[in-house]
């Protein structure tokens, strides 16, 4: 018996099903850009409360970078095994919990380890939500979709960014953890009652209840049910990395982990420093909190700017063309410096920066087949998340050799410059 959902979903309207799963999933990446971005927007505070150094900052930025690339790369592939739903409850767990405890750290070492320990829940959680928005729209718009749920974690860092303006000055860098650890948490009940589990992850890897399961959802989305699971098709549900080196797709997934890996080491270079470097370049915590708030709304237009011409002119050649603007801005940033065009400034580069390298998720959900597509999401992104671990840590080293901002966007404009042509030469068949 041959049964494809991809046919189903392709030829029929979104069902209300399909929506709530793309909103479970846009709210979850909004609480990851809040979770991500509530270090930067409380290091000001942090550096001065315990007279910390750039480049201990720095490290512990990186801490949780590697945590999101250990996430990605080694915890997100198991939902290729267990399901993305679970993947996606357990990573809420431990973002919560992780980052409430991150209030209560009373010195450098335990925010690293805090820092850690939810980077691995955060990373895990990106690549999880990417996939089932992928297997849940219809091909022609996956790429809007993909982006759009992806767009949500600007989202967060913004709202969270408005409410880390007021909190930290009256209220302290402590509570705001305890805030976003909080929000979190009461995320748990939304996924666990509205979220659907992959149509493909059940037909594919046939859990227990997997029929029974399958009917439920294809009830609600109109579709006749199923008497019995298709037959197995001959290739095996291989979640290991080696599936994604194999002859069809090692070049373009060896050209994808490179471009990540430029994009992410400077979005993270400007999302983790922008703050600081603003606080540094004498404007009050408010307003250097601000700086990085208006990067984030510019990433939300960028993202579904992008993932719309994506869907016109192709994804290659649309985010090639974000990160090459990017790093033209970044290379000119001096001529700007100090003027009423900064924050605009900090706006289209977040617009550019996030616009590209959201897109590249929406690549790797269209490179890789159900049976290991969770691995080679978290894969790419683990990769990517390696650039995300060095791009902090050099910013920091080179922030205490006294660079200012303006060299340092410099240094950063190459790797950005990178990614963007990188892009454009994807090998992949599968990628427009």
């Amino acid at each position: 018996m041959h049964f494809d959902i991809k046919e189903h979903i392709d030829k029929n309207k979104m069902t209300r099903l399909q929506y709530a799963t793309v909103f479970v999933c846009l709210v979850m990446n909004m609480l990851d850009g809040m979770d991500v971005m509530v270090i930067s927007y409380t290091a000001p505070a942090i550096a001065k409360a315990w007279s910390t150094t750039p480049s201990a900052l720095g490290i512990v930025f990186s801490a949780g970078l590697l945590g999101m690339t250990i996430g990605a790369m080694f915890l997100a592939p198991r939902a290729d095994v267990i399901g993305r739903k679970k993947m996606i409850l357990v990573c809420a767990m431990v973002m919560g919990i992780s980052i409430f405890c991150t209030a209560f750290a009373q010195n450098i070492n335990y925010l690293i380890f805090f820092r850690f320990i939810s980077g691995i829940g955060i990373g895990a959680m990106l690549a999880s939500t990417a996939t089932l928005t992928s297997e849940y729209t219809p091909n022609k718009t996956k790429d809007f979709w993909v982006s759009f749920v992806v767009a949500g974690y600007p989202v967060g860092a913004v709202l969270s960014g408005l409410a880390a303006a007021k909190v930290i000055p009256q209220m302290g860098w402590a509570t705001m953890f305890q805030l976003a650890g909080f929000v979190t948490t009461l995320a748990i009940p939304l996924i666990y009652f509205f979220l659907s589990e992959s149509v493909d992850f059940y037909l594919k890897a046939k859990p227990k209840n997997a029929l029974m399961n399958v009917n439920t959802i294809l009830s609600k989305m109109s579709i006749a049910t199923l008497e019995a699971l298709p037959d197995r098709e001959h290739h095996k549900n291989d979640s290991s990395v080696s599936s994604l080196l194999t002859p069809e797709f090692k070049l373009p997934t060896l050209q994808l982990w490179g471009g990540l890996f430029m994009a992410f080491a400077t979005l993270y270079f400007l999302t983790n420093w922008i703050p600081k470097l603003a606080s540094n370049a004498g404007l009050s915590m408010e307003l250097a909190i601000y700086a990085g708030t208006v990067f984030n709304m510019g990433a939300f237009v960028g993202i579904v700017t992008q993932g719309y011409f994506s869907s016109i002119y192709g994804l290659k050649r649309t985010i090639g063309i974000f990160l090459l603007m990017t790093a033209f801005l970044m290379a000119i940033f001096g001529l700007f410096s100090g003027s009423s065009w900064l924050l605009v400034i900090f706006g289209l580069l977040g617009f550019g920066i996030q616009g590209g390298f959201v897109g590249l998720y929406a690549v790797a959900a269209r490179m890789y087949p159900t049976e290991f597509r969770n691995t080679g999401v978290g894969w790419a992104m683990g990769s990517g998340r390696l650039g995300g671990i060095v791009g902090p840590m050099l910013g920091g080293i080179l922030i205490e050799m006294g660079l200012t901002m303006t060299a340092n966007f410099l240094v950063f404009a190459v790797p950005a410059a990178i990614a963007g042509i990188m892009t454009m030469y994807l090998s992949s068949k599968r990628v427009s």
